[in-house]
């Protein structure tokens, strides 16, 4: 509630919210409702003493964006994660990610239009061409990502 208005006052054509830490529940919908948040990023806590995400915590905001179309990404369930009452440890972040993505929680709302172009005025989006690897496919960034850069870190 304090950060988001100044982010709505702003003059960008692309505005996006980061959950992140998600250590509890958050309402974002008085903020939605005007139309200028296009995406949302929610992710566990990740380092040492990680506090617990919750499921339902995460459902709620993903509902809140679905129902006025706003895409919605759930990248990785923290360290500990909560669901139906029980605490699951996660320490490896690729895992994290993949359990976010095998969750089904991530919603693909209204797209949005970047209008790219390069020195001479060609749109870049014509000619980039997203490449994903193995890996990719299971990740929760997935969604939202520009593809893979194959510099081998994910194996």
């Amino acid at each position: 509630d304090e950060r988001i208005p100044i982010l709505l006052e702003l003059p960008f054509k692309h505005k996006g919210i980061m959950c992140a830490p998600f250590i509890g529940p958050v309402s974002i919908s008085n903020y939605l409702k005007y139309g200028q948040i296009e995406q949302v990023l929610c992710d566990g806590e990740n380092y040492g003493g990680a506090r617990p995400c919750h499921y339902e915590w995460v459902k709620s905001l993903r509902d809140e964006c679905e129902a006025y179309n706003v895409t919605f990404i759930f990248c990785g369930t923290g360290r500990r994660f909560y669901k139906d009452g029980k605490l699951y440890k996660i320490e490896e972040q690729g895992l994290q990610s993949e359990q976010a993505h095998l969750s089904g929680l991530s919603f693909i709302g209204k797209p949005m239009k970047f209008d790219l172009h390069d020195e001479w005025g060609y749109e870049i989006s014509e000619s980039y061409k997203k490449i994903f690897g193995t890996k990719c496919q299971r990740c929760g960034m997935k969604p939202i990502c520009n593809g893979c850069s194959n510099c081998g870190k994910c194996g």
